[in-house]
């Protein structure tokens, strides 16, 4: 029985602001996997891929995703792990993959400097760059798309309720 829900999507999207109202309603627990990385490691994630790179973050990312161990529980975690093989099929296995899904223009106007936002940019990448290289992991992984643009945070909550409703009957 798949009784998680995973959400993923880009930085910006309310994955943990959502995800932490929806727990509460469906009476479930909230994980978000940054924190568990930062408590592991003992810092920032800045600090993470300062010093070992996105490379070696992504490695990181990947060993505490995919150990995660928990039942009945909306699991947020970061935007990139969806680079996470092994992280996104434990993910599959153990729940829902949700998909908070918003344009670029949605995005863009969230994120006003994604530098301080801490969204990991490569070399010469923009953010638009990076949302089109993630869209296509994130379709592949959604089980359950739920497209926010034009929502208030309120709606959108509902549309993610009403989706999961239905998903479980």
């Amino acid at each position: 029985m798949k009784s998680n829900l995973i959400f993923i999507g880009m930085p910006a999207v309310g994955k943990s602001t959502v995800g932490v109202v929806v727990a509460k309603r469906l009476g479930m627990q909230f994980v978000d996997t940054d924190l568990l990385i930062q408590e592991q490691e003992k810092k920032l994630l800045r600090e993470i891929i300062e010093e070992v790179g996105e490379e070696g973050f992504l490695k990181i990312e990947n060993q505490v995703n995919k150990s995660v161990n928990v039942e009945n529980s909306v699991i947020s975690p970061g935007g990139s792990v969806i680079y996470c093989e092994e992280a996104m099929q434990h993910f599959k296995d153990i729940g829902i993959v949700v998909y908070l899904q918003a344009s670029y223009q949605t995005i863009k106007r969230r994120i006003r400097n994604p530098k301080k936002r801490g969204v990991v940019l490569r070399e010469g990448q923009t953010l638009r760059s990076l949302y089109n290289e993630r869209v296509k992991y994130f379709e592949k992984y959604a089980d359950i798309v739920v497209c926010e643009d034009r929502c208030r945070i309120e709606e959108t909550i509902e549309n993610v309720l009403d989706k999961i409703a239905k998903c479980k009957k």
